[in-house]
């Protein structure tokens, strides 16, 4: 009996290389900053990273993540409904304009923001005189986070809802139900666990975002300061040991976000298995 042809080598030899990788590229500088991070006294590190500034940035960049998530969960899955249900001029160019974000630098992207929302903007000679500030405040944090993080919230539901069976919701109409409850009942269980996995992953995007951020969002300590930038300035100033200990902080979000997001994923396997 032939044995299967196989187009990638063997599990060893590609295991070994997926596992060299990893190493030489993810986790030898993620363990350089820990090992810089554990080098610091136990009070040096409470203090760096409990610090009134320190938990300040958190709590901007914690409250602006969300913000954009939630957004992102509705325009996301928005976007996501149209592109695949829809036949329509143009869309081939909107489908396009959804990944922009992934290829363009971010401080591009936080230059043209800022250019649209400053007071005498496209967008914010509008809002300006309604009392509504974006530049050089914390919605504008928000407004550069979802900016940046759409793509993955419509790129997870996007191809679930291209993969919904039509007779599903037919046989639901057939039995009465209005467009309402089939979405609710019908639709929404089966796109939830992708949508929740794409806002976990935008969620994760937005804790480092940072070239998008600085040039909207004014830095101003305890008002409009990220985590990132915390750390950037502290490397500015020459303090290694608190830009790690507060980089160790946010890692530690981001890598629950993403132990969050595969166990969503793992979720999602099994209840379309079961449907």
């Amino acid at each position: 009996m032939m044995r299967a042809r196989r187009l990638l080598p063997g599990f060893s030899l590609t295991m070994g290389m997926t596992l060299a990788y990893l190493g030489l590229v993810v986790l030898l500088p993620l363990g350089a900053m820990l090992i810089k991070a554990a080098g610091m006294s136990l009070e040096g590190f409470i203090a760096a990273t409990t610090g009134p500034r320190a938990l300040a940035a958190y709590q901007v960049t914690l409250v602006s993540a969300a913000e954009a998530v939630a957004f992102n969960g509705l325009a996301g899955l928005l976007f996501a409904w149209v592109l695949a249900r829809y036949q329509f001029p143009g869309r081939n160019l909107l489908d396009a304009l959804i990944d922009l974000p992934f290829a363009m630098p971010t401080a591009v992207a936080g230059l043209a923001l800022a250019a649209a929302f400053a007071p005498n903007g496209w967008v914010g000679q509008y809002l300006e005189p309604l009392g509504f500030k974006v530049v050089h405040a914390q919605p504008g944090i928000a407004i550069a986070m979802a900016f940046t993080s759409l793509p993955f919230v419509v790129r997870s539901v996007q191809p679930v809802i291209e993969e919904l069976e039509s007779e599903t919701e037919e046989a639901a109409r057939t039995l009465g139900a209005s467009e309402t409850q089939i979405f609710m009942k019908v639709i929404l269980p089966t796109l939830a666990p992708a949508l929740l996995a794409g806002m976990s992953l935008a969620f994760a995007r937005c804790l480092g975002e940072f070239g998008a951020i600085i040039f909207i969002a004014g830095n101003r300590p305890f008002e409009t300061e990220i985590a990132a930038l915390l750390i950037f300035i502290k490397l500015e100033e020459y303090e290694f040991g608190s830009a790690t200990a507060v980089a160790t902080v946010v890692l530690a979000f981001a890598f629950a976000t993403m132990l969050l997001t595969n166990g969503i994923q793992a979720w999602q396997q099994r209840y379309l298995a079961k449907g």
